[in-house]
């Protein structure tokens, strides 16, 4: 790997190409960057693959904090570790790696825990500055400072991450494939796979399947809910299109609540299982479907686990004598519930053993300078994941 580096870089700053957003909404603007050697507990990245998610298209819209610009987005990528800063043992020049948004320092209580992987030291923020120092890597040739996202920043050739971000992977893994473990496959597996632990012969029911476009979390709860062994996964959405592509994944049934006719979807779900399902998935992040995913689980052990983000400020409102005599659960899945150092890895080996399906995932491949066209695919909902290779 240590082939594809720039020759002779390290501790110096590297001009490259990044895809800038400078205003809310408007296309990405592909320019020089300076990228600035990493600190003490950083690594510097060449990113080989970046791809999109839906959480890049939401703060490209915001406008008002914690949306900010100018930024560098992206946070769904693999690298080569091209330098590393002080006091760094972990990682070494030519090291395969994949960034993720949350923080692994295996050092807190939370990281060292089997409970938890909602790190202590460095809990998530969606700031827009390194996570220790709170400054920048990375300005233009006018020295403007450039705002990071989500401690990972993969819309450029070159990014400085933390080492409490970045998890190294086996290099038998294709880079347009491992770089879908940095969020949305792992988050929507993960929740499945740890968070909701779901068992074999068991109903799960994944409610709104997307927001946007072939739907976040569809197919990566599906995915992680079949391999887990559920024998029914349901489906809940406006478009009965998704349920074709869910097929692929597992999903065995499809409710659009517009055609429920009287009932509700909860009475519909309860009616189609045994009084309920066993877990439920909200992956759109609305707090009516939440109340609504919260109704479809069976009493005594039902598990409500919610994946999608609500704006700012949105309120959950449940009946305390509901909750006291349901007995059911309800739990939020930051990541999937994931430790990135040791929970990747394992997916890693799912997929090279041909277990885990990636590949289906991937519905367009572009160059990183046709960043702006993927945007659009995203938006019009003509695409499942887009990977955007730097150098193909």
């Amino acid at each position: 790997m240590a082939d594809h580096l720039a020759s002779g870089s390290a501790g110096k700053p590297i001009r490259c190409k990044a895809a800038v957003a400078r205003k809310a909404g408007e296309p990405l603007v592909i320019e020089d960057v300076i990228v600035a050697p990493p600190k003490a507990c950083e690594v510097r990245i060449k990113i080989i693959c970046t791809s999109l998610c839906h959480s890049d298209l939401t703060f490209w819209k915001l406008k008002d904090p914690p949306g900010c610009f100018p930024r560098i987005l992206g946070h769904e990528a693999v690298g080569i570790v091209e330098s590393v800063g002080e006091g760094v043992h972990e990682f070494v020049e030519g090291d395969y790696v994949v960034p993720v948004f949350l923080a692994d320092c295996g050092e807190c209580t939370d990281c060292r825990s089997k409970k938890s992987n909602l790190c202590s030291k460095l809990p998530f923020a969606i700031s827009p500055w390194m996570p220790r120092d709170g400054t920048s890597r990375f300005t233009n040739i006018k020295e403007e400072i450039l705002y990071h996202f989500i401690h990972v920043s993969s819309f450029s050739e070159y990014t400085v991450v933390d080492i409490a971000h970045v998890t190294k992977v086996d290099s038998a893994i294709p880079p347009n494939r491992a770089c879908l473990l940095s969020c949305g496959v792992s988050t929507g597996f993960g929740a499945a796979w740890r968070t909701a632990g779901v068992e074999a012969g068991s109903t799960v029911v994944i409610f709104g399947l997307g927001v946007i476009g072939l739907g976040y979390n569809l197919a990566e709860v599906a995915e992680g809910a079949r391999l887990c062994g559920a024998t029914r996964i349901i489906g809940v959405d406006l478009n009965p299109e998704k349920f074709e592509i869910g097929k692929k994944f597992g999903l065995t049934d499809f409710i659009n609540p517009t055609s429920c006719g009287n009932k509700s979807v909860s009475q519909v779900i309860k009616e189609m299982t045994d009084e309920g399902a066993d877990y439920c998935f909200e992956c759109v992040g609305l707090a009516s479907l939440v109340q609504e995913a919260f109704d479809c689980c069976r009493k005594g052990w039902g598990k409500t686990i919610v994946l999608g983000v609500d704006k700012p400020g949105s309120q959950l409102t449940f009946s305390s004598f509901d909750v006291l005599l349901s007995g059911k659960i309800i739990t939020g899945a930051l990541f999937g519930g994931l430790k990135a150092k040791s929970d990747i890895p394992i997916l890693v080996k799912k997929y090279i053993n041909k277990e885990l399906q990636l590949d289906e995932f991937v519905t367009h491949e572009m160059k990183f300078e046709d960043v702006n066209k993927a945007f659009e695919l995203l938006v019009a909902g003509k695409c499942l994941r887009c990977v955007l290779w730097m150098e193909k």
